[in-house]
């Protein structure tokens, strides 16, 4: 007879996710969903399942390492932040779950159970954030590198302590993990020749399942392997494809284990009551995490948008708890409630973020009162400009070299890379370090100066939110943007900008560059 189980998992995952999604929450909350759905109709999974959660979990410390940038993580209002607000968080929600065990005997939770499940509700989630900041086009920003600096601190962290309640005790040839280093320039060889597609993905692959069996057998936990050659080669340029390239196989693949979570069945109805709670609690995270960051000198604003994406309890912290339930620390139910209370965490969190604009804008003077003293008086001149020209990439670099000839000093240029701005600089370019979406930002800039703002920022939803924000403040003058969709341009048309069809009109400076090369070559 035939099983249908595998394809009717698929489906049902695919279709809560769907439905998740279309109400404006991570599809993993469909996941999870799905998993409670598939229970309640007594569809058990096979090891499939695990072997396909298994795979996530090592793409997910895998992907982590590639993005580690050490120079990021030392900053203090990164390091800083996570690290005292993992304690105090640790510390009240140890209170609060030992009033409840308390309260509740019948929840038969330890000190020890008690201590990890607050440990497991101290992360944020990645995907969430990720995923919030991608769709709004603000994964350059400045806030976005802050909330993401934190979210890999609190992933090394987790790492950690996976790798210590492993219970192995390595061997010493878990030394040979060292040659490592001196392989590097072999597996950056073997990057460049991979290409873009398929084969630069399998070798991904291969590199952490590599290393996480490797690390298995010399004693120590697979995913710890993982994260360190994925860390070994955080920085090169082939890199960051490779992380994008496998960004949706790990997504993928941690379906398996958001599936088995639900699988589990439903926790009791105490606990249930106790993962609303935990699940409201997270509203308390974002008002610590903006304490903080605005001690440690981050600006109000970033501050506000990194905490507001960042309100959330993570998926980690799922991990975390099956991994105590398989030492015997918690009962195996405690799964289900902690993805119920990060479902909880989702959906206030959802709105939150997307509101972060709003309030801050509506709130921006009292908020600036936060602001620390380092920060005061550090903004760069921005008198006299003509034209503003936003992301000093290609395209925007392209665009400052043809009208600094004839404008010199009033073409300004804006980028939030440090590092970029410090090349251009070099380049004896006018361009400072600003965050284009920042209304303190525009606040510096005298908008009846200016005749022509250029929108060359790295994504459609990014521009539109910043042309948005521009004319709010009053602009009246002229606003262009590249795009690279025709759909694109209507849109930006029916909103008075000016578009520029990247591919399109590139097609046609290209034809004319070619027919001018051609008639030369005819004299």
């Amino acid at each position: 007879m035939a099983d249908f189980s595998q394809p009717l998992i698929i489906l049902i995952a695919l279709l809560c996710g769907l439905a998740s999604r279309a109400v404006g929450l991570p599809a993993l909350i469909g996941y999870l969903t799905a998993g409670f759905v598939l229970h309640e109709i007594g569809v058990t999974a096979g090891s499939w399942l695990e072997q396909l959660a298994n795979l996530g979990i090592t793409l997910l410390l895998f992907s982590i390492g590639l993005k580690l940038d050490v120079r990021a993580l030392l900053k203090l209002n990164v390091w800083g932040t996570t690290l005292v607000h993992m304690v105090v968080s640790q510390g009240f929600l140890l209170l609060l779950l030992i009033g409840l065990a308390q309260a509740f005997p019948a929840l038969n939770l330890s000190m020890a159970g008690a201590a990890v499940i607050a440990f497991a509700l101290t992360f944020s989630s990645t995907v969430f954030v990720i995923q919030t900041l991608q769709e709004r086009g603000e994964l350059q920003s400045n806030h976005a590198i802050l909330a993401i600096g934190i979210l890999v601190v609190q992933d090394l962290i987790a790492v950690s302590f996976l790798a210590i309640t492993a219970g192995k005790v390595p061997s010493i040839y878990a030394l040979g993990l060292l040659l490592i280093i001196p392989a590097r320039p072999l597996i950056l060889k073997l990057l460049s020749v991979s290409g873009y597609g398929e084969l630069l993905t399998l070798l991904g692959l291969a590199l952490a399942i590599g290393a996480a069996e490797i690390s298995e057998v010399v004693g120590l936990k697979g995913d710890l392997g993982a994260l360190l050659i994925g860390a070994m080669l955080a920085g090169e340029q082939k890199t960051k494809a490779l992380a994008a390239n496998l960004i949706q196989l790990k997504d993928l693949f941690l379906v398996g284990f958001f599936l088995s979570i639900g699988l589990g069945g439903w926790p009791p109805a105490l606990l249930i009551g106790v993962a609303v709670v935990l699940g409201l609690v997270s509203v308390g995270k974002p008002l610590l995490y903006f304490f903080l960051m605005t001690r440690l000198h981050t600006t109000p604003r970033s501050a506000v948008l990194a905490s507001s994406v960042l309100s959330n309890h993570s998926e980690f912290g799922l991990i975390v708890i099956a991994v105590a339930a398989g030492l015997g620390w918690v009962a195996p139910v405690w799964s289900s409630t902690l993805s119920i209370a990060l479902a909880i965490s989702f959906l206030l969190a959802a709105p939150m973020s997307k509101a972060s604009h709003g309030f801050y804008r509506k709130y921006r003077d009292q908020l600036l009162g936060h602001r620390s003293m380092q920060l005061m008086d550090t903004y760069e001149p921005t008198d006299h400009v003509n034209t503003v020209i936003l992301g000093m990439g290609r395209v925007g670099t392209g665009a400052y070299e043809a009208l600094a000839p004839r404008l010199g000093e009033a073409v300004l240029g804006v980028e939030t890379s440090l590092e970029k701005v410090t090349h251009h600089q070099l380049e004896q370019r006018r361009v400072i370090c600003a965050d284009a979406s920042d209304p303190d930002f525009w606040v510096r800039i005298n908008l009846k100066e200016v005749e022509v703002i250029m929108l060359a920022l790295t994504n459609h939803p990014e521009n539109i939110m910043v042309a948005e924000l521009i004319r709010s403040m009053g602009y009246a003058g002229d606003i262009a943007s590249v795009v690279r969709h025709e759909e694109h341009s209507e849109q930006l048309r029916s909103l008075g900008i000016s578009a520029f069809n990247l591919y399109a009109q590139a097609g046609a400076g290209f034809a004319a560059h070619a027919s001018n090369a051609s008639d030369s070559g005819d004299q």
